[in-house]
């Protein structure tokens, strides 16, 4: 399986500021980009989105549910339950996988969001060294970790 190139992995930092700037008015900061080689870090809340197709693997999207909750006071919802931060999280993987299918082609197949409360596990990998983003948004952290590769 090759690697994702640079183009393709950029479309997912500019997807993280789009999703909080549309939805909050508020552009989180990219604080970093890297190769993980050990765990992934992860917060208590995560949206996986699983790819098959042309590419393979999975997206995670992780957030604490003070972030969670944050977005959705500003969103004006008041219901914030576990259930309403899962759905939270959910969304947000699932608008990073839909964008992602725009950029790396429509026979890209995406899985409907898995949601899991909890630090996530580190389950087996795609790729050996997947990249991670971490982010701060209105004070708060957060990752996405990429873990694609184009099917061979």
């Amino acid at each position: 399986m090759s690697a994702l190139k640079e183009s393709d992995l950029r479309l997912f930092v500019d997807s993280v500021r789009r999703y909080f700037d549309v939805t909050s008015h508020i552009e989180p900061e990219i604080t970093s980009a890297y190769l993980g080689v050990d765990a992934v870090p992860g917060h208590d809340f995560n949206g996986i989105v699983s790819f098959s197709g042309r590419y393979r693997g999975q997206v995670v999207v992780s957030l604490p549910a003070a972030a969670l909750k944050e977005l959705l006071l500003i969103q004006k919802e008041t219901d914030l339950s576990q259930n309403s931060l899962l759905d939270a999280v959910g969304e947000i993987a699932n608008t990073l996988a839909g964008n992602a299918r725009r950029s790396l082609g429509k026979d890209l197949e995406i899985s409907v969001p898995k949601v899991v409360h909890g630090k996530p596990s580190g389950g087996a990998r795609t790729r050996l060294h997947p990249y991670v983003i971490t982010f701060r948004w209105n004070r708060y952290p957060g990752v996405v970790c990429v873990d694609l590769a184009e099917a061979a």
